[in-house]
């Protein structure tokens, strides 16, 4: 391999080290959203602030008093009430701070997995489900950290540091300014260590993702894992990414442990400073004992904020990084905003409710390849984009009520034409219709509202029965399930479990059998009664019995219809209006069974290996 091979790159053209980079800008919008109650927060810090600058000037009365044999009267009660009224007004700040931190966590999450709902579905053929779950829990927990450690309390603490600056300035200037080199040292350290803090805690947020997706994969597919003796492979594979995420957070921890530090050095060397030249100042007369006092209590003052401000740079800095993955997938386009502008096809009369008109579409090179696959063609210099194209000139129509099945071997566009009716893709030229209309031109939510779409490998989702019937029917009644169910041959799963509806599927459906689950996603496209049903490989998880009655439900809720279905098993379309054969992206054939057994090879010879010639 030559030594000029390219840097591998992710997939929207990093480097895998680097990372989305978030701007504190973008950290506002969240902070803004509960401004009224940070305002409550800066007002008490304010009056915290006074609350505590007030003291030393109070212990320096005391000082003076009792050195000249002067009676405190109320002095010390003043004192003592300042310093319950400063502990109070911390408690309640931190109340709600805490409030609302745990309200930007919300406000992060809702964001988005609202923008994840609506991503267009090519982002979820690039991204894995792992880490995408990943970005919602624990790269929004970050988040929490700027509002409860320290950023706004750094607000308060910014008024007692300049407090305090002002007083030890009227005490002793001299005595500042050597204080004054120590913390402009401290602060020079953190600064340039922040960073380091942001890219650390980015690339442990990545590990994490990394380590949510090898778990969501493996859990996914735990019974293939076992059946296949690979359990400890797997395990190796994610203790493997724990082990990474391990590395990433020591790297954290690492630069944090810096940070540490740094605001107790600052405040022992001041202080030492402080005491010694203190000393000797109060020892030729230039200040007195009382003013020493308050000026040291000045300095931890000011010291506290300091280490308050190195913990907020160092919080935030770490929540950017979080949050530069959260914001990447906020910014990327909602399935309409990424519509690209294309010149709509006028209307035409036609009575097809669906009509394909030389229609071609090409898959990305990243919605099908792995990413192991990537960064191997990267390696190789070979990573230049190639599109695969899956349909080549397509075109048929639909009559509306009629039956049309699409028959072909694996690969030949078959489940892609279905996804371009649903509009989870677009073409990449030609046009499809609905009743003669560019389905580019309607809304996505009113064309699927019209169309039923049972897809391959159907899922059934975690909950009961009435949750999934009704996903796509929110207002059926337990009648028109109970009907459903009878229509696709489940009653049964209701008579063995006495909690009938309510009865619990299990995560992807594992209470049921495998029939069951497909039937179970037919009994849910059906009770939202559309006028289109595309059903993709319907019948392929049925046995012989179950796949008769299951084809009777059908041509029951067929009538006036129009019904779109893709099948292996030809003895399951035989009887369509018009049967679609498909072969490299291209329609070969198109007729009953009897006239493609006649005119086309390809399907007289599905036919052939399927007994029914």
């Amino acid at each position: 391999m030559s030594t000029s091979t390219p840097a591998r790159r992710g997939m929207f053209g990093r480097k895998p080290s680097e990372g989305p980079r978030a701007k504190f800008s973008q950290l506002l919008p969240y902070l803004l959203e509960h401004k009224k109650v940070l305002a409550v927060v800066i007002v008490l810090s304010v009056i915290g602030a006074a609350a505590s600058l007030a003291q030393p000037l109070l212990v320096s009365q005391v000082i003076t008093r009792v050195e000249a044999g002067q009676t405190l009267d109320t002095l010390v009660w003043v004192l003592v009430t300042l310093v319950v009224v400063a502990g109070l007004i911390s408690g309640f700040q931190h109340y709600l701070l805490q409030r609302t931190g745990t309200g930007v966590v919300l406000s992060a999450r809702r964001r988005l997995v609202s923008r994840m709902l609506r991503l267009p579905i090519s982002e979820f053929d690039q991204r894995r489900t792992g880490d995408l779950v990943s970005r919602v829990g624990s790269d929004t927990t970050l988040l929490y950290a700027v509002i409860t450690q320290g950023l706004v309390d750094a607000v308060g603490g910014a008024l007692v540091f300049v407090g305090a600056l002002i007083g030890m300035l009227v005490i002793d200037a001299a005595l500042l300014g050597l204080t004054l080199l120590v913390v402009a040292a401290s602060l020079i350290i953190v600064v340039g260590l922040s960073g380091r803090i942001r890219k650390a805690s980015q690339a442990q947020q990545e590990k994490v993702g990394d380590l949510a997706a090898s778990v969501e994969r493996a859990l996914s597919a735990i019974r293939t894992v076992r059946a296949a003796g690979a359990t400890e492979r797997e395990n190796d594979v994610i203790d493997g990414e724990a082990r990474g995420a391990y590395d990433k957070g020591l790297q954290v921890a690492r630069v944090s442990a810096l940070v540490v530090p740094i605001a107790g050095i600052a405040l022992q060397v001041s202080l030492l400073t402080v005491l010694g030249v203190g000393g000797y100042r109060v020892a030729d007369g230039s200040i007195t004992i009382a003013s020493l006092v308050t000026f040291v209590m000045f300095l931890f003052m000011m010291i506290s904020p300091l280490g308050l401000a190195f913990g907020a740079i160092t919080s935030t800095s770490q929540a950017l990084g979080a949050l530069g993955r959260i914001q990447e997938i906020i910014d990327l386009p909602s399935e309409d905003e990424a519509d690209v502008a294309t010149t709509v096809a006028a209307p035409v009369t036609s009575s097809g409710a669906i009509a394909f008109e030389g229609v071609e579409f090409s898959y990305p090179e990243a919605a099908h390849k792995s990413e192991a696959e990537k960064l191997l063609a990267a390696e190789l210099g070979l990573d230049a984009p190639r599109d695969r194209t899956v349909l080549r000139g397509v075109s048929f129509s639909v009559p509306r009520g009629q039956r049309i099945a699409l028959v072909g071997p694996s690969g030949a566009g078959k489940s892609t034409i279905l996804s371009l009716i649903e509009r989870f893709y677009d073409p990449t030229a030609g046009v499809v219709r609905l009743d003669g209309v560019d389905i580019r031109s309607l809304d996505r939510a009113a064309l699927r509202a019209q169309i039923g779409y049972v897809e391959q490998d159907a899922p059934v989702l975690a909950g009961s029965l009435r949750a999934n019937l009704t996903l796509g029917a929110p207002d059926a009644s337990d009648d028109d399930c109970v009907d459903v169910l009878r229509a696709v041959n489940l009653l049964g799963v209701l008579d063995r479990d006495p909690a009938g509806l309510d009865a619990q599927v299990g995560e992807d459906g594992v209470m049921l059998s495998g029939g069951e689950r497909q039937r179970l996603a037919i009994a849910r496209t059906l009770l939202s009664a559309p006028p289109i049903l595309l059903l993709d490989e319907s019948t392929s998880s049925l046995d012989g019995l179950n796949e008769q009655l299951l084809r009777e439900a059908i041509d029951a809720v067929a009538t006036d219809r129009t019904l779109i279905v893709i099948a292996h098993r030809l003895s399951t379309v035989v009887d369509s209006d018009r049967i679609i054969v498909l072969d490299n992206g291209q329609v070969i054939g198109s007729g009953t069974h009897s006239e493609l057994v006649d005119s086309t090879p390809l399907y007289r010879e599905l036919a052939k290996h399927q007994l029914l010639v």
